[in-house]
């Protein structure tokens, strides 16, 4: 018995240590990932952790549901969608054609109205802000300097760096992209409580404009540039310019670094359903138009969905491209096989939600994006 009270009375010490020591050298933000995440059952981020964290909401003032279409639902899913989304956990899919609802399917206890983490698929988001913000004259234009806005960046590499650089993930900044390492900054963006510090410690450390490299960090900083720019919150910001214009159907939220700073986690964390992020798609198929509205520039539409790089096509200012089944494809994308795929020569947008995606087998996507497609084509031939 006290051999076992010693065993007890050392892990509780060693348990201590290494708190105080997280503070000291402050990684303490990794006691709210190991809470959010290890203490909920999960081992990564997961599509419904909101909840934990504080959030700024979107709200939905002007909610038009999507039309149905003729042959809503009458296509029965393929074998090969149907072991695809029970092995990824796929909790929504939809296909709209010609601006309705063709199909739509939703498992577990989600529906069409279910909140779940956009993740990354919030970077078209945020640029499609910046697109907005140039329109209404807070930004001169893609090629106006970050340090115009934050003046630490008025180096001579920094100097360079431009909102497009952010936007096409050419910065050169000095961000660590790990998913793995709890010590990376992409953790720490995740769970850090003044965002905006974290952002403001990185540097210039390569040429800007030069070339592609995919870095979280970018958006964020787009995301503190819009906001000093517009002098709004982005959720403000982006619930006036395209929530409520676009006539979302359901409230959302944005998930914030905490209540204290207030601060949008502008690289992801939307929290919303599967239509509702469709609109995007809509949005940028029509060239900037809703409803005969111009909510953006149909030139700056045309510029976030061509490739900036020719030794990148596979990304625009925002966007994802690819040109699977001889397609001109854009899409939205989050971490976990989040998708809005976008065919504007067949007026076809795909939804697709859930808790996991696939393997890499020949990037930049994963074997479910094109999985996503074929089968959605197979389902619309037979009708």
């Amino acid at each position: 018995m006290k051999f076992l009270k010693s065993v007890f009375k050392g892990i509780l010490l060693i348990i201590g240590l290494a708190i105080v020591l997280l503070y000291i050298f402050d990684y303490d933000y990794i006691l709210k990932g190991v809470r959010v995440v290890y203490l909920t059952g999960h081992t990564t981020a997961f599509i419904d952790d909101a909840k934990y964290f504080d959030n700024r909401l979107i709200e939905a003032e002007n909610p038009q549901d999507w039309p149905k279409h003729k042959l809503y639902n009458q296509a029965t899913p393929t074998t090969t969608l149907n072991e695809i989304n029970d092995r990824l956990g796929t909790i929504a899919y939809v296909i709209i054609k010609n601006d309705s609802i063709w199909y739509e399917d939703y498992a577990e206890s989600y529906s069409d109205t279910s909140k779940t983490n956009s993740f990354s698929m919030a970077k078209s988001i945020t640029v499609t802000l910046l697109g907005k913000a140039i329109r209404d004259g807070f930004i001169t234009g893609l090629d106006q300097p970050v340090a115009d806005f934050f003046p630490k960046f008025n180096t001579d590499l920094g100097k360079e760096m431009t909102v497009g650089d952010l936007a096409s993930m050419s910065s050169g900044l000095n961000w660590d992209e790990s998913y793995s390492s709890p010590f990376s900054l992409t953790a720490r963006s995740y769970y850090d409580t003044n965002i905006r510090d974290v952002i403001l410690g990185l540097n210039v450390v390569e040429k800007p404009g030069e070339s592609y490299k995919y870095l979280s960090g970018n958006t964020q900083l787009l995301g503190m540039v819009i906001e000093k720019a517009t002098n709004q919150t982005l959720t403000d910001y982006l619930q006036e310019s395209f929530w409520t214009p676009m006539e979302s159907f359901e409230d959302a939220t944005w998930q914030l670094d905490s209540e204290d700073s207030g601060m949008e986690k502008s690289y992801c964390c939307i929290a919303s359903n599967a239509k509702d992020f469709a609109r995007f798609g809509k949005l940028y198929k029509d060239k900037g138009a809703w409803n005969g509205e111009q909510l953006l520039d149909s030139s700056f539409v045309s510029t976030a969905i061509e490739p900036r790089f020719k030794d990148s096509p596979e990304y625009g200012y925002g966007f994802w491209l690819s040109n699977h089944l001889g397609k001109d494809i854009f899409a939205m994308r989050g971490i976990l096989g989040q998708y809005v795929i976008t065919i504007p020569e067949d007026n076809v947008i795909i939804v697709r939600l859930g808790h996991k995606r696939g393997q890499f087998v020949d990037k930049p996507f994963t074997q479910d994006f094109y999985t996503y497609i074929e089968e959605a084509y197979s389902m619309m031939a037979e009708h």
